[in-house]
């Protein structure tokens, strides 16, 4: 038997039980993980609560993992038993201690990356990859906004925006969370969204901005289009306040023909071949410096329901790990 977090019913942190499960039998294609570490995503609480429906119940949540090859399945030879790996693509799944992953989703850790670095690493900054090299391409000399700047994806992406060249306003809730992204690669910081399009204005020169990158959602969604120069591309990838509803696209029209893109990791990882490239770019800039990962919090699997709750009420900063 091996252990998982399971839910089988949608609702608050208390709703995750830590139960025993069958350990289970890779099959063809599959490699069984034996997890390390497995990281916390603001997408676990998504299907947590429901708002993004889980195939069946009862679910086990978690999207990104690192630990060791414990077994292969057949048709397996990329991968052998002892192989240090890590994933951050596919289904919900992850916390648990035995985990049986597609090959085709899992990747190869270099040594000079630990486990715990790995799973705080692998869904955010292959996030961090595509928002910044695919769905806009950041080029040297761009002023960029990013909300929750001091969050795991923020930091991500702070960091390797300013390794492009570009000049990043971080948007955060605290002045000790301004701090932590002025640390990390943000050139100016703004605390809250209320007056976010008048700081924009004058860090600018009225110019505003080409892009703007926005994961908290229907709390800052109009703000961020407030942002944009004309022509400029709104990034919403993520609903931490919730979803963006009841939007008139003719906004868009009104603020400067704006573009609007709602992008997940999963279409721009689906192809194994773009997988393999975003995630060796990723260990490129980790591996280099350019990028530092910041596990700031780690919590027991067992206790993911802690993890949650410091997650929900911005509690954490950086990323956050749970150890099986």
């Amino acid at each position: 038997m091996s252990k998982a977090i399971r839910i089988h019913t949608y609702g608050g942190p208390e709703v995750m039980r830590w139960e025993d499960v069958p350990t289970p039998e890779p099959g063809p294609g599959e490699v069984l993980v034996k997890h390390a570490a497995v990281g916390l995503n603001y997408i676990d609480v998504y299907f947590r609560t429901g708002l993004y429906k889980a195939p069946s119940m009862p679910v086990t949540p978690g999207m990104e993992g690192a630990g060791t090859v414990a077994a292969v399945g057949t048709g397996v030879t990329e991968f052998a038993v002892g192989d240090r790996v890590a994933y951050g693509t596919g289904t919900p799944g992850a916390y648990c201690t035995m985990r049986a992953v597609p090959a085709e989703r899992l990747l190869k850790l270099p040594d000079s990356i630990d486990f715990n670095t790995a799973a705080a690493m692998m869904l955010q900054g292959l996030t961090a990859q595509y928002l910044l090299k695919r769905t806009y391409k950041v080029q040297a000399g761009d002023t960029i906004v990013m909300h929750a700047a001091a969050g795991g994806v923020g930091l991500i992406a702070c960091q390797w925006a300013k390794h492009l060249g570009a000049k990043v306003i971080g948007v955060v809730s605290t002045e000790a969370k301004a701090e932590l992204a002025r640390a990390n690669g943000c050139a100016h910081t703004v605390i809250g969204h209320a007056n976010l399009a008048a700081e924009v204005k004058k860090i600018t020169g009225g110019a505003m901005v080409p892009v703007v990158y926005d994961s908290v959602g229907k709390d800052t969604f109009m703000a961020s289009l407030d942002c944009l120069r004309p022509l400029g591309l709104m990034v919403s990838f993520g609903n931490a306040s919730g979803p963006v509803t009841g939007l008139d696209v003719g906004v868009l029209a009104a603020k400067g023909s704006l573009y609007l893109t709602r992008p997940t990791l999963a279409t721009y990882a689906a192809k194994r071949e773009d997988l393999v490239a975003m995630a060796a770019d990723l260990f490129g800039v980790v591996a280099s410096g350019a990028v530092k990962i910041a596990v700031n919090q780690t919590f027991p699997l067992s206790d993911a329901g802690a993890a949650h709750v410091a997650l929900e009420s911005r509690q954490t900063t950086g990323s956050t790990v749970l150890i099986p």
